[in-house]
Order: C-alpha cells, then structure tokens, then sequence
C-alpha cells in the first residue's frame, strides 16, 4: 500500500514473557498474526503498545525486529513521541532508516504541565520531519493533555507538509473530523479514528478514511470499512452491530491488556504478561472478554492452533 494511506492500522501489542522480559518470537509471532488479519498496516510502539514501559533500547530492538518480521508485507507505522525535540527527532530519523513508511506522533508533553505552545508545537514538527522524511499521523488523544483546535492543526498541516494524517480520539470525535476534513482541505490526506473504534460509525460518516485500533478483531472492523466505503452503510452498520459489545467491552473494562488476552487464549503468544505497575486482567473480566471473542471467532483466537 502506498500513500494515502488508509483502512485499518492497528496497534502492536508488545509481547513478554511472564518474567517481564521481551519476547522476541512472541512478537514476532504477532507481525505474522496482524498480516494474515488482513490489516492494511501496523503501528508499533504505541501506547497500546505500552511504549512508556520499554527502554531505549527495547524500544529500538522491537522497531527493528519488526519491520524486519513484516519485511514490506504491509506498512509499519513507528511511534516516536517524545517532549524532547532532539530525542523524537533522533527516534523518527532512526525509524524512517530502519524502514518505517510511516511516524505517529502526540504532540509534546511531560507530565500534566509541561507543554509547548502552538509556535513550539510546529517548530518541533518541522525538525522532526527534516530528520525523517516520511509523513507523520498526528494523534489527539486525551492522555497527552494538550488541546489541539482545528485552526491549528490545518495550520500543522500546511506549514509541517508531512503532518498530513491525524489521529482523532476525543470527545466528540465525528465533530472535530468533520471539522478538520472541511478546514483542511487537501492538507488533511488521512483522516484517523482510533479509541478501539468505539466511535466509529459516525467517524466514517464523518469522512474519516481509516481507523487504528487494537489488533484484538482487525479481521472483523476491516469490512465495516469496506461496506462503508463501497456506499454500503446498511451493511456497515450490521457488522459494526455485532462486533460493538466486544469493541465496548475492550474500551471500558480491558484497555490494551484485552489484545494479548485473546491472542494467548488463540495460541498467538505463550504470555498475556503486562509490565507493573499496570496489572492483569481480573480472571471473570478475562472469562467476559472471551466469552464474547468465542461468539465472534476472530483470527486472533485460532490461528496458532
């Protein structure tokens, strides 16, 4: 897939082994399993990827082994946020000569109270995309508290050219899309929802042309996609009917632990390990999870056995 890029690029989780160390053919295993899901990309090192758990050097030993595991198959898309300018520069050049088609980037935060003002924000942009070369999805999400207005992501896009995709998941997602896809015009060439797409039929009806979410169904959202896109909205709607109670179920009750839960009760991967402070699944919300993956029968919960 070439640019625009568009449909569904899931987030990698990061696989460990019990002990919390990497599991290096675990998530291996996990490149192959999101190829085979049909997805038209991969984003790595994310926060569903518990990225804010992993050293540099983790960091750098997942990013290279895979790319190297999906080896072209599909896009892999590098998170490389970071407050530091230098640092996220260094993390975006690094990606881009590893083999990245793709950076998805929060704006730059520490903390709840250290933030860049809209000038600091595009001049950090700009030399992340003078060390790289290759476009960026920029993601307005809650968790970086930064307020990010339509105004000044079209100005983004216009003045950072390569900042062309964006990521929206806040409240109100179809609104702010909405918003920016007639704000932006041709500078917006990706509109993204993300939040396990549980937003996603009125982002769709709002024009968004793609949707990151966990790589828990990928199999299952990608046809929503598909009707939606082919003017088929009805159709849309039922499959996106009978996916929304799992897609609820991940939002409010799992978080990112739900994509390790149902690959490891797939055979996937040998550990549903998460790294403390963050903490397992509760057994019955687990026994829930799957109960809901078994009515669906996502690739993820057969295909290593």
């Amino acid at each position: 897939m070439t640019e625009p890029y568009k449909g569904i690029l899931p987030i990698a989780p990061t696989i460990f082994h019990d002990s919390g160390d990497l599991d290096v053919e675990g998530n291996k295993r996990v490149m192959d399993l999101m190829v085979d899901q049909g997805v038209d990309g991969i984003c790595i090192l994310a926060n569903f990827s518990e990225q804010f758990l992993l050293t540099d050097e983790e960091r750098d030993q997942v990013m290279r082994l895979s790319i190297e595991q999906v080896a072209g198959r599909v896009p892999v898309i590098v998170t490389t946020s970071h407050f530091s300018t230098r640092i996220a520069a260094q993390r975006a050049k690094a990606a881009a000569d590893a083999g990245a088609k793709m950076l998805m980037m929060m704006p730059p935060y520490h903390g709840a109270l250290l933030k860049a003002d809209e000038q600091g924000m595009i001049e950090h942009f700009k030399q992340v995309t003078d060390a790289c070369g290759i476009p960026i999805i920029l993601q307005d999400a809650p968790l970086s508290g930064v307020t990010m207005t339509v105004p000044f992501m079209v100005r983004l896009a216009k003045e950072v050219p390569l900042v062309r995709y964006f990521k929206i998941e806040v409240p109100g997602t179809a609104n702010k899309l909405r918003a920016l896809i007639e704000a932006g015009g041709d500078a917006v060439v990706g509109p993204f929802d993300g939040e396990e797409a549980i937003t996603l039929m009125a982002d769709l009806d709002a024009g968004a042309t793609g949707t990151m979410t966990s790589a828990m169904i990928p199999d299952l959202i990608k046809p929503i996609l598909a009707a939606h896109a082919a003017g088929d909205r009805k159709q849309a709607a039922a499959l996106y009917a009978r996916v929304l109670p799992i897609i609820n179920y991940e939002n409010r009750q799992c978080g990112l632990r739900s994509a390790k839960a149902v690959m490891k009760e797939g055979g996937v991967i040998k550990s549903e390990a998460v790294r403390h402070p963050l903490t397992p699944l509760h057994p019955k919300t687990r026994e829930g999870l799957i109960e809901l993956a078994r009515e669906l029968d996502p690739l993820a919960l057969r295909w290593g056995k």
